[in-house]
């Protein structure tokens, strides 16, 4: 997200209720009483990190990038690519992630068989070539936004659009090898969008048991970390969230805790309050989820450390393991 500081549009966490819709929790100290034994590892790398630190979303569009992704650890070994295109081998090839073969069956008989789990890959390569497109106005319940955007990128280029592609087939992979079903909402395979609310549609057609958006933040430098934006508590026009705040934030408190320990990453340390779970009522695609739903900013790609680790293919799959692990964890209790 292209914003320094506290988010806008970030609402206050959720007060605690006598009731919860699905998987509901009673207290704080319950929640943490049973993560204990899937994220006391990555709580602990935390601690030890911690210290004093520095469109379904706020718009986002940026001039035509004239330089793709780096290629190795950090921004200085970018190569030339134009936005749209896939990314070089290094710096988030769309081509050479590991996925699925086309057609391929989940296995039988794994631990997530029967789950259905619906990714969604921020943005799009090809909405830098249809901005009349995603600049059309959508209705996401409480207001209307835009259709989509460009997403952020790099100060050398490498795109949020490719990223999130890159993450989101390493992904895939992962949970299709523990048996779940796993749909995109788009995977470069249209030229632009979908739209906000068809994101959120295909997640709720798709009865999903959890929904994972995918995305990087684009704010200034010094901001570092990861957090994951929970649905806020909304009833407006189309949009009811009530059934879903409950199990979305536990979706949300494994992910955080396994991309932790997978990763070694903190929290971010500019919003959030270093906890790593932002509350929030602008975005379409929580808005207008029945399903339980999340998103994912993995990092900040205005940030020199940031983008060094977002660009570094071996990182990324340590983060789509961490995100895998978070929705497993969420879907077999």
């Amino acid at each position: 997200m292209s914003y320094d500081g506290r988010y806008p549009h970030e609402d206050p966490p959720e007060p605690e209720s006598g009731q919860r819709p699905r998987r509901g929790r009673g207290n704080a100290l319950i929640v943490a009483a049973a993560l204990v034994p899937t994220c006391l590892a990555g709580w602990l790398v935390w601690q030890a990190m911690s210290g004093p630190g520095g469109g379904d979303e706020p718009p986002k569009v940026l001039p035509l990038p004239s330089a793709s992704a780096t290629g190795g650890p950090g921004p200085s070994a970018g190569r030339d690519a134009r936005p749209g295109a896939p990314a070089t081998q290094g710096g988030g090839s769309l081509s050479a992630s590991p996925t699925a073969p086309a057609g391929q069956r989940p296995p039988a008989g794994g631990p997530l068989s029967g789950r259905t789990v619906v990714v969604d890959p921020g943005h799009n390569p090809g909405n830098f070539h249809h901005t009349r497109e995603i600049n059309r106005q959508v209705n996401i319940g409480t207001n209307s936004k835009e259709c989509d955007t460009t997403g952020t990128a790099s100060n050398a280029g490498y795109t949020e659009a490719e990223f999130t592609l890159d993450v989101s087939r390493r992904l895939k992979a992962l949970l299709e090898k523990q048996g779940a079903s796993v749909k995109f909402t788009q995977n470069a395979d249209r030229p632009y969008g979908p739209c906000v609310d068809e994101r959120a549609r295909i997640g709720n057609e798709a009865r999903a048991d959890a929904v994972l958006s995918v995305h990087a933040d684009g704010s200034s430098a010094g901001h570092r970390g990861f957090h994951v934006i929970l649905p806020a508590r909304v009833n407006s026009g189309a949009a009811d969230t009530s059934s879903i705040v409950g199990p979305s934030r536990e979706l949300g408190t494994r992910i955080v805790g396994n991309f932790v320990r997978a990763t070694g990453d903190a929290p971010a340390n500019y919003l959030g309050e270093r906890t790593g779970l932002v509350v929030r009522s602008d975005l379409g695609g929580l808005n207008l989820s029945t399903v339980p739903k999340v998103f994912i900013e993995c990092g900040n790609m205005r940030d020199p450390q940031d983008i060094a680790l977002l660009s570094d293919p071996s990182w990324r799959q340590r983060a789509a393991q961490g995100m895998a692990d978070g929705i497993s964890g969420f879907l077999r209790g």
